[in-house]
């Protein structure tokens, strides 16, 4: 439709209301000096609400002083038709309370609609009704006058895709488990007592390392051995000591997979300390004795060993202490075992899970094989197990994920019901927004979505949607942004940012894509960007075809032959 063509319309209808004093029928008659405007024309539909403002100017002396006109707008679309609130003017000699027009200065009118659209209304005409009421006689038009034809509902574009969250697993396949042991050994003495290896943290180390020895799923992934000697006596005899404290040490362990005929392939690492000065002043720090602080400060003085010991010794009432509490404790072998426990390997679950036996997994295991089969029910399943099995939030959100994609709501939402209310799990929570937003309760879902900020870009995203169909096209836009994503491009749009939208659009390879690139396209007159865009378009999604041609976004097309050509 040309716009040409809807002004004389619309200045035709309006001739219709004014005539002279002569008589309400020449008020049919077009009078000169008339004028209509319409705001936003074609009208406009946001957050499901369509406004428009109609304003007329009328001339003078054509207003029947004694008449009324009611003037009412009526919404006409397939199957139906919505008339709303009239407008009434009257000549001021009429006995009534409403806009007066003057009939030797005319006047100006203006009427505001406003009305909730139904996607019938996308191609629909705005009719005006008139009736004159003069001296009790109601004077209707001979017909209703063009005001508009169709709906521009760019925004129910919309994609309402919103974004599930998963919960990961916390599976780790490999899991370190240490234990250590001390021998101590008598002064000057490097030889093992039978008295040390009777003590229970022996027996557990001894025990710790031969089960990881024979078990199929461990592995001793370090075994390291510490000698030293305390820091008394000559340095030579000391270093032979440690030695000595070491090799002994390590005999004892190679003797213990040999009794228990066990092949260990480890090769154990030995670290010699002479002079223990270090451990020295550790147990000096932790002890009780009354002068540790005299102990500590002549450690602190001296770095020199030989300086250091002579120092002490001069401490005769101190290191008779020392003697007792502290250098026998550093007269020691320290063994450190580190064993791996290796977990199941991503092809044993795989079959298991393939295979229905995977009933023995722990829930870390469960939820970490749900990842590693494509087959989407039989992911649902693992999941539901590890729920149920487990009383697993995580399983049944990832339940729920999946619906969500798969647009099964009731199982979503029958999913996500499982998982207590007082758990505040932020990707759970933005999974019950995105099935309220599938169900049509948006607030409910804007709430949700709120609430659940840490879900990250996720939440941000569905908060853009909720945006996009209340309106709220800058804050949509700030939300959407960096999605590269149809609906962030709309937003842009929406927002009236063409070229933000367009750089956009050439990112999203979908039909709706294309279809946005003609939009803007026909915002900025570019024809070749309208044709070329829709023809691509209706190849990726051929029922484009009928609202495009309805969709008043491209009303400056509708006579042009390449345009016509399309459908």
């Amino acid at each position: 439709m040309k716009m040409k063509g809807l002004k004389l319309s619309i200045i035709a209808l309006a001739g219709l209301i004014m005539a002279g004093c002569g008589g309400v029928e020449k008020m049919k008659e077009l009078p000169e000096g008339f004028t209509l405007k319409v705001t936003p024309n074609p009208v406009e539909v946001h957050a499901n609400k369509v406004k428009a403002t109609f304003e007329g100017t009328i001339p003078p002396k054509y207003f029947n002083k004694k008449a009324i006109v009611e003037i009412t707008p009526v919404v006409v679309y397939k199957g139906g038709e919505l008339a709303l609130p009239s407008k009434i003017l009257q000549g001021e000699d009429a006995q009534a309370n409403n806009q007066v027009i003057n009939y030797e200065a005319g006047g100006t009118w203006k009427h505001d609609v406003e009305y909730d659209y139904k996607d019938e209304m996308f191609n629909c005409e705005i009719e005006l009704r008139f009736v004159i009421t003069y001296k009790d006689k109601q004077v209707p038009f001979d017909a209703p006058q063009k005001a508009g034809i169709g709906t521009m509902a760019t925004y129910k574009l919309v994609d309402i895709d919103p974004k599930p969250v998963m919960l990961s697993d916390k599976f780790v396949r490999v899991t370190s488990e240490e234990k250590e042991a001390q021998i101590n050994f008598v002064i000057q003495k490097a030889d093992i007592r039978k008295s040390e290896l009777t003590k229970d943290e022996i027996k557990m180390l001894n025990d710790f390392l031969l089960d990881a020895a024979q078990a199929k799923d461990k592995e001793i992934k370090e075994l390291k051995i510490s000698a030293y000697a305390s820091p008394d006596g000559p340095e030579k005899l000391n270093d032979e000591l440690s030695q000595d404290r070491g090799k002994n040490t390590d005999k004892y362990l190679a003797d213990v997979f040999k009794k228990a005929k066990v092949q260990a392939e480890v090769t154990t690492a030995v670290e010699f300390t002479a002079e223990d000065w270090d451990g020295f002043q550790k147990a000096v720090q932790e002890s009780d004795i009354e002068d540790k602080e005299l102990i500590l400060r002549v450690l602190s003085m001296y770095s020199d060993p030989v300086v250091r010991e002579k120092e002490i010794k001069n401490l005769s009432k101190v290191y008779k202490v020392l003697a007792e509490k502290i250098l026998p404790q550093l007269r020691r072998s320290k063994m450190i075992a580190k064993v791996d426990l290796v977990g199941y390997s991503d092809d044993t679950l795989r079959y298991m899970v393939e295979n229905n036996t995977y009933d023995s997994l722990n829930v870390e295991e469960m939820l970490y094989a749900a990842t590693l089969v494509n087959d989407v029910n039989k992911k649902i399943e693992v999941y539901m197990k590890a729920g149920e099995k487990f009383n697993c939030a995580r399983g049944y959100n990832n339940v729920a994920y999946y619906h969500i994609l798969n647009n099964n709501i009731a199982a979503a939402k029958a999913a996500l019901e499982k998982i207590p209310a007082d758990q505040k799990i932020a990707a759970v929570t933005n999974n019950r927004g995105c099935v309220a937003l599938l169900e049509g309760n948006y607030d409910e879902a804007e709430k949700l979505f709120a609430d659940a900020a840490d879900a990250g870009s996720a939440a941000k995203y569905n908060l853009g949607i909720i945006a996009i169909t209340k309106g709220q096209y800058p804050a949509a836009a700030e939300y959407l942004g960096g999605s590269d994503t149809f609906n962030q491009g709309l937003a842009l749009l929406l927002a009236g940012k063409a070229d933000a939208a367009k750089n956009t659009f050439n990112k999203v390879e979908t039909a709706k894509g294309y279809y946005g690139r003609a939009i803007v396209g026909a915002r900025l007159s570019e024809e070749a960007t309208v044709l070329d865009n829709l023809r691509t378009a209706f190849g990726k999604d051929a029922s484009l075809k009928d609202r495009a041609k309805e969709d008043v976004e491209f009303r400056n097309y509708f006579q042009n032959e390449a345009f016509k050509a399309l459908f």
